[in-house]
């Protein structure tokens, strides 16, 4: 079967940074090496973004700066008559969306024009980022509302968990989901002994103490201060250091508390670390990640310490926690301080079987991207069968559907309309210039004539039509 053409769309891509962004570049780019098929990216526009460096096309939409509103990111405008033109010419066998706001509404808009599936996959906890962005309950409810008819509205849904499929249910969604895994840009493997020592001594990591580390954005909901509260309980009874590797809006509160708590000589703040190499190296000096996140749906950079051999503490019960056993391939403890004090005292006394737990977490609970995608092409194939089987179809077109049907036409009509002005424009321009040439002509034309009679060179006759011609001009 020939390559099938991939429409890729979510709110964030570099240089916004975060692990959904880092999942859409992971679908392009192996679809696109792979020879899988011919994928394209449809994003907000972001000052300085440069997308040269991309195989494929990045299609970007106007957006807004929202501050700190929610995090950094820029807020899209989905009402682009020329992203969705372009989208159309690069005909879509299948749109997979990543986020059920500005790219979900676009990728309905699409689908009306394409009739493509669409694919909705389910990263986050939606129902936590609305709550902080939204304070009061009433619009947080008709926010979710409408992030659920978005998300109702696609033909498929995958999620990256079980849990997240819970907490997608929790939120009013109905409709079934697959479990569909994400996977890590990390080969299975430490990186060397060289890199490794370059990037303790460029961040400034001690080699005598064990390591504890944390990957992600500085939010308090990722359950740092359970961290920290655990560490101030634990630093009289054994030594380590601290690394937290990442930036986020409450980092200045992180901190300050940091230094409450009279942790500063036992924890690192290193900022981001984009580059990847530099950030492996420093997952293989780790001895242990700690991760006590119960709002993650999947908990990525448990996966990518896991394949540099570094196991992982977290919540049991929660999402990152699929897939591993307590004390086999991972460690568990309750989201309290105290309960992650005495599981850390506790790994901390038997280094032997915490570097045991890590092997076995490279070996047991690490996946490729590789593998991921070849597994989310497969179902690609199927869904695109299914929406030509006409399986996908509803028996009722609900209000927002012939919404965004009309908003498409519209857009597209509007589209037509800009160019043919613009083209009208330009006949009138081209004529208007073929005149002003031919005035030229006959002006030079006529000098010429005078400077001819000037010398002798020329008749009556030329007098009379140098006259006419003079007359015109």
């Amino acid at each position: 079967m020939d390559p099938i053409n991939v429409c890729l769309l979510n709110d964030s891509f570099p240089p916004v940074i975060d692990g959904v962004a880092n999942t859409v570049v992971n679908y392009a780019n192996i679809i696109k090496a792979d020879g899988l098929g011919n994928p394209f990216v449809i994003t907000p526009k972001v000052p300085g973004a440069d997308d040269s460096g991309f195989a494929y096309p990045v299609l970007r939409y106007n957006s807004v700066n929202i501050g700190n509103f929610a995090g950094g990111y820029r807020a899209g405008v989905p009402l682009s008559g020329t992203t969705l033109v372009e989208s159309i010419k690069l005909a879509p066998d299948v749109i997979h969306t990543h986020c059920p706001v500005v790219s979900t509404m676009i990728a309905r808009e699409l689908r009306h024009k394409c009739e493509a599936p669409i694919i909705f996959t389910y990263h986050t906890k939606f129902d936590v980022d609305i709550a902080k962005a939204v304070k009061n309950k009433h619009l947080q409810g008709e926010a979710i509302k409408i992030f659920v008819s978005n998300i109702t509205s696609c033909d498929e849904v995958w999620v990256v968990s079980e849990g997240a499929g819970q907490n997608l249910k929790s939120l009013g969604y109905k409709g079934d989901y697959l479990v569909m895994n994400n996977g890590v840009d990390f080969p299975k493997g430490k990186a060397s002994p060289a890199d490794v020592d370059a990037a303790c001594q460029e961040y400034g990591v001690r080699s005598d103490v064990p390591v504890l580390m944390f990957v992600g954005r500085l939010f308090w909901y990722k359950g740092i201060r359970i961290i920290l509260d655990a560490l101030a309980k634990i630093r009289n009874q054994t030594d380590f250091q601290m690394v937290f590797i990442g930036k986020g809006a409450d980092e200045d509160e992180i901190k300050a508390y940091t230094k409450e708590l009279h942790l500063d000589d036992k924890v690192l703040f290193t900022g981001p670390i984009y580059d990847r190499e530099k950030l492996r190296a420093m997952n293989t000096r780790g001895d242990l990640f700690l991760f006590p996140s119960t709002y993650d749906t999947n908990g990525l950079v448990v996966r990518e310490a896991a394949a540099c051999g570094l196991p992982s503490v977290v919540i049991a019960g929660s999402c990152a926690a699929e897939g591993m056993t307590d004390g086999r391939n991972g460690f568990f403890c309750e989201e309290n301080a105290d309960s992650m004090a005495a599981k850390l005292l506790e790994i901390l006394s038997d280094m032997d079987h915490l570097y045991a737990v890590g092997e076995h977490a490279m070996n047991e609970i690490y996946i490729s991207w590789q593998d991921a995608i070849h597994t989310a092409y497969e179902r690609y194939m199927v869904a695109i069968e299914k929406k030509k089987a006409g399986d996908y179809k509803k028996d009722t077109v609900t209000l927002t559907d012939e919404f965004y049907r009309n908003t498409a036409d519209f857009l597209i009509g509007l589209r037509k309309a800009r160019t043919a002005s613009i083209n009208g424009f330009f006949n009138i321009r081209n004529a208007i210039v073929d005149g002003f040439e031919a005035v030229t002509d006959a002006f030079k034309e006529a000098s010429k004539r005078i400077q001819d009679a000037a010398q002798g060179t020329s008749n009556l006759e030329d007098f009379d039509n140098i006259g006419n011609q003079d007359r015109y001009i």
